[in-house]
């Protein structure tokens, strides 16, 4: 009997894709084959985004693109848009199945052995507690890793390999109702997960040869679970044997506890010097509307003394342009602020009116030119930000977890997340190896790997 094959689909930030990979694996547990988009699938999954009007149109053509393809696939679309719209995507032809944020990683217990007449609808209250996620399987090395593909994309897909770089998700929801956000809404309020069980899937993770950990949430500063804050968790994650990175993904300025820089500067810790805080704004009037809670000058302060501590600590930050009401003035001091401190890159995003936030119903819409205008000057920013970024590491050795060969060279990150391509002949996935950095290429650089010098995973006899 053949075995049923299987795709997911995901877009957005990084807890969808840590979600995804918990997907993969309930479905590569029950005996389905994970296959990539090209290939024919019984049943596709679409992990959805909605935290701008363009990733609710990106969900639904993937969704339209997908049933195009495979007419005969179950397809069952689940996650933020699905929690949010999820009429709207029963009303798609093809859909079979709608799942929202409560019953997403459950979606192997909905799917059916062939398509619905009528799409099934599934959207419970989400729950208001701390909580935990089943771990697949026994905790065996033997077993490999379900690992989602390149996340810079919009769609990933699973393959059955060891992990390099593996989110692990640790908190959900949100409790701020920034004016412009529908992420409460679609993700409920703040909540975390069981510490012990956190840690026991990390050294599953590790047991299966991860070596970097990225924290996800929506706001995993808020992480709080009977008396163990954020901090307990890296400092956990750090006593993990096989663990040799531990990175957070976004973190919101005002829940950064005290000593998270220091650890990134310890010699004996593995948590690495990368923050991506999310700015949005340069401009106190509209920080205050966005409903935000700091001031421009904390934001610039705090980047400015964290560099001084951590000199190679990479921050990135999120900007939204074009919120109503945003002058050029304003404008200007969010691309001043972007200048001026010591970041590395920026995510920019256009303002968008998301139903139900109270930005969407304020006056003073900025109209489609003026946010292409300011979205492309800020990128542009971002840009020269980046570049001055790599040029610091011309001519010097960096330690780069190599993940993947493509086109001849082996790319992979280094700890203040540079991304680097170098060449070999040599089989180096997932080791940790010296490269000198040669050139700045815009979005990553290219190096070449130390000719005879010892690597991390040589020193500490890993390879």
């Amino acid at each position: 009997m053949r075995q049923k094959r299987a795709a997911i689909y995901t877009l957005g930030c990084r807890l969808n894709h840590a979600e995804s990979s918990l997907i993969a694996e309930r479905l590569a547990d029950a005996g389905y084959v994970l296959v990539s988009s090209g290939e024919a699938a019984d049943v596709c999954i679409i992990n959805t985004c909605t935290v701008t009007s363009e990733a609710d149109a990106k969900s639904r053509k993937m969704i339209r693109a997908f049933v195009r393809r495979r007419p005969e696939a179950f397809v069952a679309v689940v996650g933020c848009y699905a929690e949010l719209a999820a009429e709207a995507i029963a009303g798609i032809p093809g859909v079979d199945l709608v799942l929202g944020t409560q019953d997403k990683l459950d979606v192997l217990e909905y799917i059916g052995e062939s398509k619905n007449p009528t799409p099934i609808v599934v959207r419970r209250e989400i729950d208001t507690g701390g909580f935990t996620i089943p771990l697949c399987g026994a905790r065996s090395p033997a077993r490999s890793q379900v690992q989602l593909g390149n996340e810079r994309a919009s769609s990933s897909v699973p393959t059955r390999r060891l992990g390099h770089r593996a989110n692990l998700k640790i908190q959900d929801g949100c409790n701020q109702w920034c004016s412009y956000c529908v992420v409460p809404a679609a993700r409920g309020p703040a909540r975390s997960r069981d510490f012990d069980n956190a840690i026991a899937e990390a050294e599953s993770l590790a047991e299966r040869g991860t070596k970097e950990i990225v924290l996800t949430g929506v706001n995993v500063g808020a992480y709080s679970s009977d008396g163990r804050t954020l901090l307990d968790v890296i400092d956990g994650l750090n006593e993990l044997a096989g663990i040799r990175r531990i990175r957070l993904s976004s973190i919101e300025l005002l829940a950064v506890p005290d000593g998270l820089i220091e650890r990134m500067v310890h010699p004996l810790h593995a948590l690495v010097p990368f923050l991506h805080l999310p700015l949005q704004s340069g401009s106190n009037q509209i920080l205050n509307r966005m409903g935000r809670g700091y001031a421009a000058e904390t934001f610039r302060e705090f980047v400015r003394s964290s560099v001084q501590k951590a000199p190679d600590l990479c921050v990135g930050v999120d900007v939204l342009v074009g919120f109503p009401g945003e002058s050029q003035a304003d404008f200007d001091d969010t691309c001043r602020i972007l200048q001026e401190s010591p970041i590395a890159y920026a995510h920019v995003f256009k303002y968008s009116d998301r139903k139900g936030t109270a930005a969407a119903g304020m006056e003073d819409k900025l109209d489609p030119t003026t946010l292409h205008r300011r979205s492309e000057c800020a990128r542009r920013i971002s840009q020269e930000k980046r570049r001055t970024f790599h040029e610091r590491y011309l001519g010097k050795y960096v330690e780069v977890l190599v993940e993947e060969k493509d086109k001849g060279c082996w790319w992979g990150y280094t700890g203040n997340y540079i991304r680097v391509a170098a060449c070999s002949n040599v089989s180096l996935e997932n080791s940790i190896r010296d490269v000198m950095i040669a050139t700045d290429c815009g979005e990553y650089v290219e190096g070449q790997f130390a000719e005879a010098g010892l690597s991390k995973d040589e020193v500490h006899g890993n390879d």
